[in-house]
């Protein structure tokens, strides 16, 4: 008997978890295909463009966004995949992350935790976005993590979200909230605001913050728009009345390459004495809808998702603080301005001009700099259907590279009314060059294309 009493303990030890009275096993660990942890992964950057789309980020600030947010998210997924490397001195002022703690870490639950954790320190519908962050961390609770790995896991993202808003508190964005108003001018060739409502012009500061990848701006130069002249012969002449002229001819086509382009994040409508707007997508919350096809096409793991993801974010942040370095240094008037001061009083683009300076084209340094990296990473002959807008309204388009569309997105800013040749075309060269400096500095793995 009394044998018997000392052996009961250890042979209640002994029995399976399932067989004791009144306890479960717990669920086995579900191990996700790599499409569905990239679906994990499409529905947190869709959640992220959504709430941007609802609180109106301008395009530079929802660029930004997503360049630190991806950051965030890839070097939690790397974990899991040891053979991508960190962003830590890669970018400007990031230094190394803090290590891992000991024992296993889910590389898709703590990069989904840190990227949540960043985006919603920048959005202000933060409701709003909570919402579709505790959907995301329903999906991830259904992958059955044991509860040690997913503790762990929830606390490295926390560490991850920490570092990376630090990280952005050098970048100069703060202090740029706090600038002397900008003023405007007069000027002959000067940029003015422009109808229906007149907006002050947007992040007239951006081209002081703190790049991610170029060492500064003045990395990619581009030549000087032609000198402001409505001198009939004279270069800036013929750019206005190209744009006259193309709105005065313009196709079905070419109307509809203007709208699918369009990307303004706030468009104001008037009917009679009715004012209401309209919310957009921005132009790099397009060019993540298009990554998001070229990732699936080509079955990325969740770390090669988020190494192109990041890179194309990073690429387009640049592009706008380039970019918009030289709006604000040449400072040039939009063609409706000057179409209607010179030529027709009643003239109006397609499009809506946006509330910023004309040169350069925006579209075209960011969808440049975006299929540069595309390409790179998949190759110069990739056919997709870009479905982007679909949900914006619009009909999907095909392309057969990546390159393609991007050049559509450049002269649809010609279709639209909003901008002279040179600005898209040394748009073009501008971006080429923000791209070209990204892949060349930026080494997340040995081989140049994702695992297939």
């Amino acid at each position: 008997m009394r044998l018997s009493r000392l052996l009961l303990p250890l042979l209640v030890l002994a029995l399976p978890v399932s067989l004791l009275p009144g306890c479960a096993a717990p669920p086995p660990e579900h191990v996700p295909s790599r499409a569905e942890a990239r679906a994990l992964v499409h529905g947190s950057v869709q959640a992220l463009t959504d709430v941007m789309v609802h609180d109106i980020f301008s395009p530079p600030q929802a660029a930004r966004v997503y360049a630190y947010a991806l950051v965030a998210y890839y070097e939690g997924a790397r974990l899991s995949e040891p053979q991508f490397t960190s962003y830590a001195g890669q970018l400007n002022g990031l230094t190394p992350f803090p290590a891992p703690p000991a024992g296993r870490v889910d590389g898709l639950a703590a990069g989904t935790r840190a990227f949540l954790a960043v985006a919603e320190a920048f959005v202000f519908s933060q409701d709003r976005f909570s919402g579709d962050a505790d959907s995301i961390r329903a999906r991830l609770h259904r992958l059955n993590l044991p509860a040690d790995v997913a503790a762990r896991s929830q606390a490295y993202g926390d560490t991850l979200a920490a570092h990376v808003l630090a990280w952005t508190r050098g970048d100069g964005y703060a202090q740029s909230r706090s600038r002397t108003r900008y003023a405007t001018t007069d000027a002959p060739g000067a940029w003015r605001p422009t109808p229906p409502a007149y907006m002050e012009p947007i992040e007239p500061f951006w081209g002081e913050l703190r790049p991610f990848v170029l060492d500064s701006v003045s990395q990619v130069p581009i030549a000087p728009p032609p000198p402001f002249s409505t001198a009939p012969g004279t270069p800036f002449y013929r750019d206005m009345m190209e744009v006259h002229r193309v709105r005065q001819t313009l196709t079905d086509e070419q109307r509809a390459i203007a709208a699918f382009w369009d990307c303004n994040p706030f468009v104001l409508r008037a009917e009679g004495h009715l004012h209401y707007g309209l919310k957009k997508i921005s132009p790099g919350g397009h060019w993540m809808g298009i990554t998001r096809t070229a990732i699936d096409q080509h079955d990325e793991t969740v770390a090669g998702a988020l190494a192109t993801y990041s890179q194309v974010a990073l690429a387009i942040a640049d592009g706008f603080v380039a970019g918009w370095a030289e709006k604000y240094r040449s400072n040039l008037i939009r063609p409706e301005t000057v179409i209607r001061d010179t030529v027709d009083p009643f003239w109006q683009p397609v499009l809506q001009t946006p509330p910023f300076p004309e040169y350069p084209s925006g579209h075209s340094v960011i969808s440049t700099a975006a299929a540069t990296i595309l390409t790179a990473r998949y190759g110069p002959s990739v056919a997709f259907v870009d479905s982007t807008e679909v949900r914006y309204g619009l009909p999907a388009r095909r392309f057969d590279s990546f390159y393609a569309a991007s050049e559509e997105a450049a002269i649809s800013r010609l279709y639209g009314g909003i901008h002279y040749r040179p600005a898209i075309e040394n748009g073009i060269e501008m971006g080429r060059r923000v791209g070209e400096i990204a892949l060349a500095r930026l080494h997340l793995r040995p081989e140049a294309t994702a695992t297939r």
